[in-house]
């Protein structure tokens, strides 16, 4: 199925809304593909099980992560880096689903980015509590490329700034099939997760999954 097709009705979708220069909330762009979207991902995690990493000081992450694509993002004390192999199992990581580099590519086309191919996909799961402080998604080897993040589930507060720590934090809820696109000016942009909040979503129960699309290498 062609990209075009999975995304028919764009013209029903909200408004989206500009977080920063070349930056773009698109309000439940997604929510027509979740369903087959989770149903992929559960198999993923069966290959590749959901993990707590630890960050180089030596905080183990609230976030549980796994991955899929042609290389996997990896934290452990000696750094922050991409691996074609997953550490825990020594096997390759998962493919890359048709499903989900359509809608990665569909999302960045719809925020200006028509070039975009992800080749890799970071997986975050959250539960009540978990949380990621601001950061820059600077270990890519090319910065040229956005990123496109996917909300499933419970919502989030999401914290979007500037390419500096100090610049203000502007403030939005992510909802189930939200996507948030960001690159040019904003890819070195300081984003995050507050803590989040306890509750209950018909397709994924007490949890909030996050799909971070990349071309890392």
């Amino acid at each position: 199925m062609s990209t075009p097709d999975l995304f028919r009705d764009l013209a029903t979708q909200p408004e989206p809304m500009r977080l920063g220069d070349g930056a773009w909330l698109l309000p439940r762009f997604a929510c027509d593909r979740a369903e087959a979207v989770l149903a992929t991902l559960a198999d993923i995690l069966r290959q590749a099980p959901l993990r707590h990493m630890q960050t180089p000081g030596g905080c183990t992450m609230t976030v549980m992560m796994s991955c899929c694509g042609d290389r996997g993002w990896h934290s452990d004390p000696s750094g922050y880096r991409y691996t074609a192999v997953d550490p825990l199992s020594g096997r390759r990581w998962p493919p890359l689903p048709p499903v989900f580099a359509a809608v990665a590519a569909a999302a960045a086309e719809a925020a200006g980015y028509p070039a975009f191919v992800a080749d890799t996909c970071l997986i975050n799961r959250y539960v009540a509590g978990a949380k990621l402080s601001p950061h820059q998604d600077r270990d890519e080897r090319a910065l040229c490329h956005p990123i496109v993040s996917l909300s499933l589930g419970l919502p989030a507060r999401f914290q979007f700034g500037g390419p500096r720590r100090r610049d203000p934090l502007l403030r939005t809820t992510l909802a189930h099939g939200d996507v948030v696109v960001w690159g040019g000016a904003s890819r070195l942009a300081y984003h995050g997760v507050l803590p989040l909040d306890a509750g209950h979503h018909a397709l994924t129960g007490s949890f909030r999954y996050n799909l971070s699309f990349r071309r890392a290498g």
